[in-house]
């Protein structure tokens, strides 16, 4: 187990030297910090592989589709892994995303909900992603902010069988009922 830094930011090769470690729980950088996870549950999941399916069916020719996990780095001391990505096929790496994301999204759950909804909000908006969404799967709601004079708007808040009708990525309607199932 490599030693970690005990004090001041991590950078990106500490993070790289101990994101290797195969203990279930997802490992994100944000402005030097280390973020620790669990595992995601089933209904969670649920929710990612049904936005996943969704977008990856309406999706334009030259836009990637992913899951979590898979890196972008933002910067020497920021490497996220959004639950759902949206890229353009020129930001797909070799063993990231090299580019920014048109859209990057997150599935709530009891560990998360904080960092979803503050610091992983706040440096999307920083990085200039153009569209973040944030699905609550319990609930079931969607909430949809896009980047306007380089800050975020929430431009949707729909619940339960209510339709957002967005425009980032692309054209696109989503149910929030949709993505989830009874694993609720």
């Amino acid at each position: 187990m490599p030693t970690l830094p005990r004090s001041g930011p991590l950078t990106l090769e500490d993070f790289e030297a101990i994101r290797d470690v195969d203990d279930g729980h997802r490992y994100e950088l944000i402005d030097g910090t280390l973020v620790v996870t669990p595992s995601p549950v089933p209904a969670h999941q649920n929710a990612v592989q049904e936005l996943f399916l969704r977008l990856h069916g309406t999706k334009p020719a030259d836009i990637r589709v992913f899951v979590a996990p898979l890196d972008i780095r933002f910067a020497g001391d920021t490497v996220l892994q959004p639950d759902v990505l949206v890229v353009p096929r020129s930001a797909v790496g070799g063993r990231r995303i090299e580019g920014d994301p048109l859209l990057a999204v997150e599935v709530l759950s009891p560990s998360t909900r904080t960092f979803d909804l503050g610091a992983k909000l706040l440096r999307y908006q920083r990085a200039g992603t153009p569209a973040y969404w944030v699905i609550d799967p319990d609930e079931p709601s969607l909430r949809v902010w896009e980047l306007r004079d380089d800050v975020y708007v929430e431009v949707a808040h729909v619940t339960g069988d209510e339709v957002a009708k967005l425009s980032l990525p692309w054209p696109i309607e989503i149910a929030p009922s949709h993505l989830v199932d009874d694993l609720r």
